[in-house]
């Protein structure tokens, strides 16, 4: 449970912002590695249930695991004896019940549901099968991922990970463009999307162990890690946990909460701002990091409430400048709801505490419209930050809003 302290009465956005900089900041966002106090009394951190490793020739190996990649892979034609309505839904998007518009527009609503209506999932299938993928075991659960080998024999392999509430999905539209400088290894994240629900606690940490473990299954002793939202916490794990082994994190989301105390006025506006966001944008955190089940039972049973759910963080969370494609959030959407993890995703909040960091060069993209602005002075106190842009428009989902700009810093990063 919690801690929660008594909320004032007529003070609920000063309540969630307290708790925001208690909890969330503290934990969900892993603002490098640093807490700035105790746990909450209560409060239980999963990731030590993570195997042990082992270091063999400068590479991670989990004890007592064959060091190959399962099985090539493929995905599946979904219910392919089911009518439209019902291949992608379950029970027909038509039936939904509709509330009273508060939050998220009902025209919204309605408009994405349409669009899932006439999504064409075969097509989003012949995408996805047009990518070499494969399934492996890593700590006990299915991990699907792409593997795209560059042209380029002598690429700098570069996994990506994604965050929440995308999927891997999030990098369909730079896959292309990257794998001309890099050997790309996309994996979905433990409980996300294509990797199924989850069978036992995962965490930042654990995931971290395991992309070493893949990476290093796949012979890559040598490589870069890129990440945003839940993405950046891993990636920056993974560099602490195979220091010898990542060359390099570039990210498009990095928390720095802080004191306001010695910056310039932008910088704290900055920070005043990523505050304002967190009460405004981000109750729900709390929620999946006392009771993540219990939404569970909701979400992964009607549709039009998921995509209600993951559509508003998609159309909030964006730049307004560069919205996401429909076509996008209805497949990122689709993706939770075929495979059931909308349950096991949000575990993933409860399941995490703060990633370990070290001197890795680590480099940063801040996007205007994002729900976090960084603060590059308190960042620095932090870590090694050797490469900094500001980029001109994009918000939270940068491979998916400006994945030009974000295909450019990436390479210039990892090229310099």
């Amino acid at each position: 449970m919690l801690h929660q302290p008594a909320q004032e009465a007529g003070e609920p956005r000063a309540f969630l912002a307290r708790q925001w900089r208690e909890q969330i900041v503290l934990d969900r966002l892993h603002p490098l590695g640093q807490l700035t106090g105790p746990l909450p009394p209560g409060r239980r951190d999963r990731d030590d249930v993570a195997p042990p490793v082992r270091r063999v020739g400068g590479a991670l190996h989990e004890p007592g695991r064959l060091q190959v990649v399962e099985r090539p892979h493929e995905i599946a034609q979904v219910d392919p004896g089911a009518p439209p309505e019902r291949r992608l839904t379950g029970r027909p998007v038509r039936r939904t019940r509709w509330p009273d518009a508060y939050g998220i527009t009902l025209d919204r609503v309605r408009a994405l549901a349409e669009h899932w209506l006439a999504f064409d999932w075969r097509a989003h299938e012949a995408e996805l099968n047009a990518l070499p993928q494969q399934v492996t075991e890593l700590h006990g659960d299915r991990v699907h991922f792409f593997h795209v080998r560059s042209g380029n024999p002598h690429a700098l392999p570069l996994i990506l990970t994604h965050g929440w509430p995308g999927s891997t999905v999030e990098f369909l539209d730079v896959v292309g463009p990257l794998s001309e400088h890099f050997h790309l290894v996309v994996p979905a994240i433990p409980g996300f999307g294509l990797s199924g629900p989850t069978t036992r606690p995962w965490g930042v940490a654990r995931v971290a162990a395991a992309w070493a473990e893949l990476m290093a299954r796949l012979g890559y002793p040598r490589y870069g890690a890129q990440g945003g939202d839940w993405g950046s916490g891993i990636a920056r794990a993974l560099a602490a946990v195979a220091p010898e082994n990542v060359v390099g994190v570039h990210v498009n989301y990095l928390p720095t909460p802080g004191s306001p105390d010695g910056l310039g006025p932008a910088d704290r506006e900055r920070l005043a701002k990523t505050m304002r966001l967190a009460a405004e944008r981000h109750p729900h955190q709390i929620l999946f990091a006392a009771t993540p089940q219990t939404p569970a039972y909701a979400l992964n049973d009607s549709p039009a409430g998921l995509l209600a759910f993951l559509g508003e963080k998609f159309d909030t969370w964006a730049d307004p400048a560069t919205p996401v494609a429909d076509d996008r959030i209805v497949a990122d959407v689709a993706h939770h709801w075929q495979f059931r993890t909308a349950g096991s995703a949000a575990r993933l909040v409860k399941e995490s505490g703060p990633p370990e960091t070290n001197g890795v060069p680590l480099g940063v993209a801040v996007l205007p419209g994002d729900i976090v602005q960084s603060v590059r002075p308190l960042a620095e106190q932090r870590a090694n930050i050797v490469h900094w842009t500001e980029f001109p428009r994009g918000g939270h989902f940068a491979a998916l809003e400006v994945p030009d700009l974000f295909t450019a810093d990436v390479t210039a990063f990892f090229t310099r």
